[in-house]
């Protein structure tokens, strides 16, 4: 529930086959309860799971993506 020192609207932009970007910092509530945060000015949050770093994207969707087919 936000409070009212932060009810400050945060631009989320979602990518094609790539992390979510969020305008920071933030504080994200995991699933298990936990908080994680981050101060920096952009936060890329893995969308895959697929991150050694996760929820913070570390590039690993890259690996996984298909190849466009041959003509």
């Amino acid at each position: 529930m936000p409070t009212e020192h932060n009810r400050e609207r945060r631009r989320v932009t979602l990518t094609r086959d790539g992390p979510a970007l969020i305008e920071g910092p933030v504080e994200l509530v995991m699933d298990d309860g936990t908080t994680v945060t981050s101060d920096r000015f952009l936060v890329a949050i893995c969308m895959c799971r697929r991150s050694g770093n996760y929820p913070f994207c570390d590039t690993s969707h890259r690996k996984h993506r298909s190849k466009p087919a041959a003509d």
